[in-house]
């Protein structure tokens, strides 16, 4: 789908975001309706983008390997997608919504999908990161996306999709930024283990949001981050969901323990302000950013 012209009316300056923060239980039905009813409680808020945590359907499966955990995962399109379809076209949102997808038997990812106000699935993105940490077995779940780091061009901005540990690398989110992004939205499931809070508690949950409003600085566009929140088996999940802006202010914050939605206006106006002044994009050295396609550089001949 092509954007409305910048100067169009149907296209707004001023995209009014909401981020969904909830703690999930056992039925994926029931987290799913209550889904549902924060969308439908945020659409009336004025939202036009409506944004869901990291595999909203179902608690963090990931903790443990188990087989058993494959049957959450479903096609795309599928229930999910076809309810949340009719959900924005009714409510003419757009909807930004994490899923366990199955691909084939055995190929399954964690796909970011984007639901026009109109109803259309327009855009699909599957987690380029895949992290593997005690109590975060995800390589066991997922296959690498194969996508690469793309946009989604709706009536209400471009959307660059990013899904958790993506949010960590720099590479990512610039080239999301490359590809016209106006807001990069990461949803996400991260939260502590106990045996790590209190010695580093307040250190990771500060380096998770130090990290995206860099992106937020760096490219000069918004940045959106949904957490999830509540305690499930061996993580405490740190709530925390934000906005910042072009220059990496924190323009909301949801609660750190409790559900929320998170509203928050984005006068995408600003991107422009902002890289006039910090114009990174126009100063960036294309010719000698060589070798960051390689894992590592290893010494070269005559250095010290």
């Amino acid at each position: 789908m092509s954007r409305p012209p910048a100067n169009s009316k149907e296209r707004p300056d001023v995209l009014r975001t909401a981020l969904i923060q909830q703690s999930a239980g056992i039925d994926p039905q029931t987290n799913v309706d209550r889904c549902v009813e924060a969308i439908r409680a945020a659409a009336a808020g004025g939202a036009g983008l409506v944004c869901l945590q990291e595999l909203f359907r179902s608690r963090y499966f990931c903790q443990t390997q188990d087989a058993a955990q494959f049957h959450l995962a479903e096609p795309i399109p599928g229930p999910t997608t076809d309810r949340l379809g009719s959900l924005a076209r009714e409510l003419g949102v757009v909807i930004a919504a994490s899923l366990f997808e199955r691909r084939s038997a055995g190929v399954y990812h964690n796909t970011l999908v984007v639901l026009e106000s109109d109803g259309r699935l327009v855009h699909r993105y599957r987690k380029m990161h895949i992290p593997e940490d005690p109590s975060f077995e995800e390589k066991y779940y997922f296959t690498p996306g194969d996508t690469g780091f793309t946009v989604a061009d709706t009536s209400v901005g471009r959307i660059g999709t990013l899904v958790c540990w993506d949010q960590w690398y720099p590479e990512a989110a610039r080239l999301a930024a490359l590809r016209g992004a106006e807001i990069l939205v990461y949803p996400t499931a991260i939260g502590w283990l106990a045996a790590e809070r209190d010695d580093l508690g307040e250190a990771q949950y500060e380096a998770w949001e130090t990290v995206q409003r860099s992106h937020a600085i760096a490219n000069g566009l918004f940045v959106a981050a949904i957490n999830r929140i509540g305690v499930e088996d061996a993580i405490e999940f740190w709530g925390g969901s934000f906005v910042a802006d072009p220059l990496g202010r924190v323009v909301g914050r949801a609660s750190r323990s409790d559900e929320e939605t998170l509203i928050v206006d984005c006068d995408l106006r600003e991107i422009e302000t902002v890289r006039r002044d910090w114009p990174f994009l126009r100063d960036r050295r294309i010719d000698a950013y060589g070798g960051l396609e390689r894992r590592f550089l290893d010494e070269e001949p005559g250095d010290s």
